[in-house]
């Protein structure tokens, strides 16, 4: 009971009073549906929109949707005209998901709401399909209905809906009648108890209804709108360009949201003047290319994101697809990243490139203190590609909730950093929440050439354990050479260091001929374009090789292997240092 109520404490303590208010608000309040036809369409201009980035198809067959990986047929779907379902797609599981959450993963019910497959590639061979979609959604989803009517799906489908409109899709008046009663409803619920991108996500929807309408109704959705995106962006967008919640895959979903923003400003410069002055008044375009630059520095040479924090591929626009579509847009291209070494300063990442090596390296905070939700406990974790192939990597996520798969995905043992008596490096529970938490107590740089860097950085996440320990990592980098040495000082039982390896690499036998290996134990790893030698040295135990998995999307777990490198049992206060030098050469 007593560590429950201080997980809590530690938890709660953090957040705004507007949170707190907001959310008991929320539980005695509900959102009132207003049933009465849609505002007047404001004058549309086709030649100036321009069309985003089409998301992958969702819908496979009449009533047959994939989501994070796993196909289910809906019941509640009549195709007009359409090919029959097979007998193995009616194999798949089946659930009636307009009347009731009977999958298991909240999430996936979610993107049932979103309908992002109106605007996918290849939509238009979909009309029908998508015609009957709608139907059965306005029949089967009244104001209210749980997950359907959530905030944040009602916030993505308002867009959708107008983007598909824009793009051709024809709302019947019933569907304009819905979309205008989603905007009251919305308008009525923005979700100020989360804050971060959620409310941007209910600001970017309220924009979008108060521009496709007109009339006092959609002047006042599109004022909410707008008021929230002044206030918004200058806390939520870092000043090196970042997004405040850290997290490379909500990076590229801000950065895409403010396109459209930018994009939907342009296409109602006439007849919408007040949104066109206030993009301009928030600077839109300069934020959005730093968030470019900002994403593109955290993204692999395989032109996939890294994965800190709440990070994985096939939820977000990739960010060469948004480079794409902001040119389209006449916005600057991303340039080149240069050798060398690249701070993000107020985020907290540093990233060092030179010859065959890229490397991401994480010495931030886990985010925002009073929205942690998707943070995990990587601190001074790392990431490394060579020769344009990842190698280390930390493992995603494939799941969100509460289960203990989503704990164990937010827990340092998936991360490459260290781990002291089994504990997480911050106190990551619930699903989305975070106790104490590790704070970054020193951070240093130096590149004194592209082709020389070094970086040092201690965090006091393990203070809170009765052996007080504290973390500190040092990055020594070479085109050559990487050297990582971490040091704990303090009293543990078990520490352990963690490198988790691409599923593409393979442990292999060793060669003790490598230059950089004189001592110590040695450990190779190999994919089919390069070799990687890892020499041990210091207070080390026998490493261990265990069997983990990768998560490049959510649904997909791949076989990995994770390295584990225990130090040696420390008694009383002292300090011990492990050293890792990892070399390599690339495989003809």
């Amino acid at each position: 009971m007593l560590t429950s109520i201080r997980r809590w404490w530690h938890t709660l303590k953090y957040l705004k009073t507007g949170q707190i208010t907001n959310r008991l608000w929320r539980k005695c309040f509900s959102p009132r549906h207003v049933a009465r036809p849609a505002p007047p369409l404001r004058e549309f201009f086709p030649k100036n929109w321009t069309l985003p980035s089409p998301p992958c198809p969702t819908l496979l067959a009449p009533g047959l949707f994939r989501f994070q990986n796993q196909t289910f047929q809906v019941h509640h779907f009549h195709p007009l005209r359409a090919s029959p379902v097979s007998p193995a797609e009616r194999a798949l599981p089946s659930t009636n998901l307009f009347v009731q959450p009977a999958t298991p993963d909240h999430l996936w019910r979610y993107h049932l709401h979103y309908f992002d497959d109106l605007n996918a590639v290849g939509g238009a061979d979909r009309n029908d399909w998508h015609l009957q979609w709608l139907a059965d959604w306005i029949s089967a989803c009244p104001p209210g209905t749980p997950d359907a009517w959530d905030p944040y799906p009602t916030s993505l489908r308002i867009v959708n809906w107008i983007k598909w409109a824009y793009g051709g899709g024809s709302l019947s008046p019933a569907l304009t009648d819905s979309l205008a009663a989603q905007a009251r409803w919305l308008a009525q619920s923005l979700e100020y108890h989360l804050l971060g991108n959620h409310l941007l996500a209910n600001a970017k929807a309220l924009v979008f209804a108060g521009a496709y309408f007109s009339g006092p109704e959609a002047d006042q959705w599109l004022l909410t709108g707008m008021q929230i995106y002044a206030q918004q962006l200058p806390e939520q967008i870092l000043p090196d360009g970042g997004h405040f919640e850290l997290s490379p895959m909500y990076q590229a979903i801000i950065l895409e949201d403010l396109l459209d923003i930018w994009n939907l400003a342009h296409t109602y410069q006439a007849t919408c003047p007040n949104l066109w002055a206030a993009v301009n008044d928030w600077k839109l375009p300069v934020s959005i290319n730093r968030m470019q630059l900002w994403l593109a520095m955290m993204t692999h040479p395989d032109g996939e994101i890294a994965f800190f924090n709440d990070a994985t591929g096939g939820q977000a626009t990739r960010p060469g697809r948004l480079s794409e579509y902001a040119l389209r847009l006449k916005l600057p291209a991303v340039p080149d990243l240069p050798e060398g070494c690249t701070p993000l300063p107020a985020s907290g990442y540093l990233r060092w490139q030179t010859g065959p090596l890229v490397m991401l390296m994480d010495v931030a905070a886990i985010g925002p203190d009073y929205l942690p939700g998707h943070a995990h406990a990587d601190t001074l974790s790392c990431e490394l590609s060579l020769y344009g192939q990842r190698c280390l990597v930390n493992s995603g996520i494939s799941v969100y909730g509460t289960s203990a798969e989503r704990l164990r995905q937010r827990g340092t043992a998936s991360h490459n950093t260290v781990m002291v008596d089994s504990q997480d490096s911050s106190e990551v529970w619930g699903g989305f929440r975070v106790a104490r938490r590790a704070r970054v107590t020193q951070s240093e740089w130096k590149c004194p050439t592209i082709s020389e860097f070094y970086c040092k950085a201690a965090h006091d996440g393990y203070q809170r354990l009765s052996g007080r320990v504290t973390h500190t990592r040092r990055w020594d980098c070479t085109p050559e050479k990487l050297c990582v040495t971490d040091e704990l000082t303090g009293n543990w039982e078990s520490a352990v260091i963690i490198w988790h390896l691409h599923p593409a690499f393979r442990l292999v036998a060793g060669d003790t001929t490598t230059e950089a290996v004189d001592t110590g134990q040695l450990l190779q790893f190999a994919s089919d374009r390069v070799r990687v030698t890892l020499a041990i040295h210091g207070t080390a135990e026998q490493p261990r090789v265990q069997n983990c998995t990768w998560h490049p999307e959510f649904g997909l777990s791949v076989p990995n292997l994770r390295l584990e490198i225990p130090f040696s049992i420390t008694l009383g206060s002292a300090t011990h240092e492990i050293t890792q030098v990892f070399t390599w050469r690339e495989l003809k």
